[in-house]
């Protein structure tokens, strides 16, 4: 089915730790219209976390199974791990009349955006420097250290993907990049929405 007319399809993408998956849950806590896409992963959870409210946890070979059954819309495979959005979890969102945000990387982008029935607003998030970056990654202190080399390493190619995008704003703020991001879904959504971001 079409996502209702007056609905926003936000995607939000950035190299690891450079603050997307933040700014998603900061936006779906200030404005109770937009839901963040719940994806399906094979990788354990964190502490704190909670399955079917940060990911589905689903071990590799349920995941291999959806993928058979053409039950995403995109799906990858980043750091020894699968992601995946469900069409059946975007379907629900939209019969609801949601506005959804996409917390995908570039290549979740690149799949998602073949689907002419889905009209995404894609923003690419950098951080201010790959020092700053690798600062982040430490602090969060959710990670071995082998995993932030691997996700550092990564960060070279993950940037070489932001001309995929609508916009790119740098995280060297949280606030002032969170404004930014508000401003850009005010300018060019026509939908009720827009009147929440003044």
């Amino acid at each position: 089915m079409k996502p209702k007319q007056d609905s926003v399809m936000l995607v939000l993408s950035s190299p690891s730790g450079a603050g997307k998956t933040t700014i998603s849950k900061k936006i779906q806590q200030k404005y109770p219209d937009f839901k963040i896409s719940v994806s399906h992963t094979t990788r354990k959870p964190r502490p704190n976390e909670i399955d079917g409210v940060d990911y589905h946890f689903v071990d590799e070979k349920k995941f291999k199974e959806l993928i058979n059954e053409n039950q995403f819309y995109e799906y990858a495979k980043i750091f020894d791990n699968y992601y995946g959005t469900s069409r059946k979890s975007i379907k629900v969102l939209q019969e609801k009349n949601y506005n959804i945000l996409f917390d995908i990387d570039w290549q979740g982008t690149q799949q998602l955006a073949k689907f002419k029935d889905l009209d995404l607003l894609k923003i690419f998030i950098l951080p201010p420097d790959k020092d700053e970056l690798k600062n982040r990654l430490a602090q969060r202190n959710q990670d071995k250290e082998e995993v932030i080399e691997q996700r550092l390493q990564h960060y070279s190619k993950d940037i070489m993907h932001w001309a995929d995008y609508d916009y790119v704003v740098t995280n060297d703020n949280l606030e002032n990049c969170f404004k930014q991001i508000e401003k850009i879904i005010a300018e060019k959504s026509s939908s009720p929405i827009t009147n929440l971001f003044k």
